[in-house]
């Protein structure tokens, strides 16, 4: 199974039976197929940071427990840091609600060259806001198209955009904050707020579709990522990241044939020591 991108205004079903992959590669064959992806992730990024002429931004949105940090970890974990950036966004601070929404995103953009990786994003900005009431819904509700025109920005100017919205279950999701409390690894991010975001899952269902049906744009493309097998979700996520880095074809730049010429000139120097001192 490929994803595909989300048509513009279409909005997809986020029931409990597409959190589920049909045709799914599971365990060892899933890890399988991974395999070759990362290694080919790993080649692209090399190349992509070695050119620095343009930049990939991967957007990662989520339920509670969706697994954005498992994969972050397994998908873009592997990379070289200095070329990957991951960035996260929790309540704002009074410094960045001095100023527009938009502004502590920005800030964070992939510069040419990387790979920026936002663990959820701007589009809580019409999500949380939104349900919970922060802001009516005159303002909350303009900024869908000031988000497409935002991204619509970033792409003329080099970034590359994919958007994923990681969708599990009821059950899957209730399972996973359980096993957290009984995991001295995961326990600290258990929250009763967890809990009680649950009882919002349909306004959370409502505010989602209306994300994905309004901002999935030819430039921006948002994709639907079935969350509930966890390796399913690392390849179907690898798969779209690895074409997107092969469709935007990074090179290697080309030696300044000045400095080849000064190598090529220390070389057989170098050369010519060695033979006299045989």
């Amino acid at each position: 199974m490929s994803l595909v991108p989300i048509a513009s205004g279409t909005r997809p079903p986020l029931d409990d039976e597409s959190a589920i992959a049909e045709d799914e590669l599971r365990g060892a064959a899933a890890e399988a197929a991974l395999a070759p992806l990362l290694e080919r992730l790993t080649e692209l990024q090399t190349a992509l940071y070695a050119e620095a002429k343009q930049a990939l931004l991967v957007v990662l949105q989520g339920r509670d427990a969706a697994g954005k940090d498992g994969l972050i970890s397994k998908v873009f974990g592997p990379l070289n840091s200095q070329g990957c950036l991951v960035s996260s966004f929790k309540r704002p601070t009074e410094y960045e609600l001095a100023r527009d929404y938009l502004w502590r995103v920005h800030q964070v953009v992939p510069p040419r060259g990387a790979i920026g990786v936002f663990n959820r994003s701007h589009y809580e900005d019409v999500l949380v806001v939104r349900v919970h009431q922060l802001a009516p819904k005159a303002v909350w509700a303009r900024r869908f198209d000031q988000i497409n025109a935002f991204e619509r920005m970033l792409t003329e100017n080099g970034v590359t955009i994919l958007k994923f919205f990681l969708h599990i279950s009821r059950d899957e999701q209730m399972q996973r904050l359980l096993a957290r409390v009984h995991d001295p690894l995961k326990n600290w991010k258990f929250q009763v707020g967890d809990l009680e975001e649950r009882e919002r899952w349909d306004d959370y269902t409502e505010a989602y579709g209306d994300v994905l049906a309004k901002c999935s744009t030819p430039c921006a493309p948002w994709y639907l990522v079935p969350a509930d097998r966890k390796k399913t979700r690392d390849l179907l996520v690898a798969r779209v990241v690895v074409e997107a880095l092969e469709r935007m074809k990074p090179a290697f730049p080309k030696v300044n044939p000045d400095v080849l010429k000064i190598a090529r000139q220390w070389e057989r120097e170098t050369k010519s020591k060695r033979k006299a001192q045989e």
